[in-house]
């Protein structure tokens, strides 16, 4: 019993370690990512917060099943290294006395990763992939950033403004540059607004500028000098596809096409695979106090890189219908648990189930 807590104390320890910097290393990628997004006005600054949460869930069952399998095989080698285990082995006790509180401490973050892959992961999909529908349903003027040049969507207008008011829809030194009809014309204006009619639509008000219209030289150039210029907002209807990510799990089950099974297997790929490497870490973990000490942690991250493509590869086979997804998941899972018994035996001293392989 003073083993058992001794163990969950260490593991749980360089579990929260390892979850800390693997969280630090997803946020920080990223909200790099999301931050430059934003600066090309491709999402709106106050959007970067929400969609870096519904990112991080999305993320978090790779998260804690890496965090599993690295620290149960942390706590295994810092045993071999300082020769706990040569005592362990001495006192003739087995190595499979450390898969007990091993699955005691791996078995309730399995099933948050369940509960994550199966239910929130996907709820988290949908609301990103709602907050990005309302931004590609943003009109021109609405996507407009200080400071920078902003194409229009069809192309055919360059927006700039300097400034924006914090506390008004005014900005301040506003230009634009637009091709209509194979004509050029720029329009600058000192000051510009957002308004809204009673009916409901937006219109653009530019006040105190200058519109140029042609190309100069020529005689049908024309310099135009207004207090104030209307332009009509015209609003943006974006259809999205629903991707199979954001569909919940009984959907996925209902549906049983391909891709919604294909979908299915890697949701529940995710929580068997994490249990199976949590304990595959244990057999993996060996060191030679004598040898070097990172060969077999190069063995281990090959192994967890392999399974996780694997999983992958399965998904996009059984999307193309080219393998089943009960074969697909039973012949995955299936190999990885041969391989972790045979990892056992190798490791194991003499005990029944090693005779039982002689």
């Amino acid at each position: 019993m003073i083993f058992h807590k001794a163990l969950l104390r260490e593991l749980t320890g360089n579990a929260l370690a390892t979850f800390l910097v693997l969280l630090g290393i997803v946020l920080a990628t990223q909200l790099v990512r999301l931050l430059s997004l934003a600066a090309g006005g491709a999402i709106t600054t106050g959007s970067v917060a929400a969609l870096l949460g519904f990112i991080t869930i999305g993320f978090l069952p790779t998260l804690l099943s890496l965090t599993l399998f690295i620290s149960v095989l942390m706590t295994m080698s810092r045993a071999y290294r300082d020769s706990e285990m040569v005592v362990w082995f001495a006192g003739g006790l087995s190595l499979a006395r450390w898969v007990r509180p091993v699955l005691m401490f791996a078995l309730p973050v399995v099933l948050v990763i369940a509960a994550v892959a199966l239910f929130l992961a996907p709820w988290a999909s949908g609301k990103a992939e709602a907050l990005r529908k309302v931004m590609d349903s943003r009109d021109d003027v609405s996507a407009v950033i200080p400071g920078v040049f902003r194409e229009s969507r069809q192309a055919d207008r360059v927006y700039f403004v300097e400034a924006v008011s914090g506390t008004t829809r005014h900005v301040g030194n506003v230009f634009v540059s637009a091709t209509q009809n194979g004509k050029s014309s720029v329009t600058v204006a000192r000051e510009g607004l957002q308004e809204t009619s009673p009916d409901g639509d937006r219109f653009l008000v530019l006040l105190d500028g200058y519109r140029y219209e042609g190309e100069p030289g020529r005689a049908d150039f024309r310099v135009i000098e207004f207090a104030r210029h209307t332009v009509r907002i015209e609003a943006r209807e974006v259809a999205r596809t629903v991707g199979t990510k954001v569909m919940k799990t009984p959907t996925l089950i209902e549906a049983a096409q391909p891709m919604h099974l294909a979908e299915l297997s890697w949701r529940i790929g995710l929580p068997v695979s994490a249990l199976l490497l949590a304990l595959m870490a244990i057999p993996l973990s060996f060191v030679n106090p004598r040898a070097g000490r990172s060969l077999n942690l190069i063995v281990a991250l090959l192994i967890y890189m392999t399974y996780v493509n694997t999983l992958s590869i399965i998904q996009v086979n059984i999307a193309l219908s080219r393998v089943g997804v009960v074969p697909g998941i039973v012949v995955v899972h299936g190999v990885v648990a041969l391989i972790l018994l045979a990892l056992f035996y190798r490791r194991l001293s003499v005990t029944p189930l090693r005779r039982w392989f002689r």
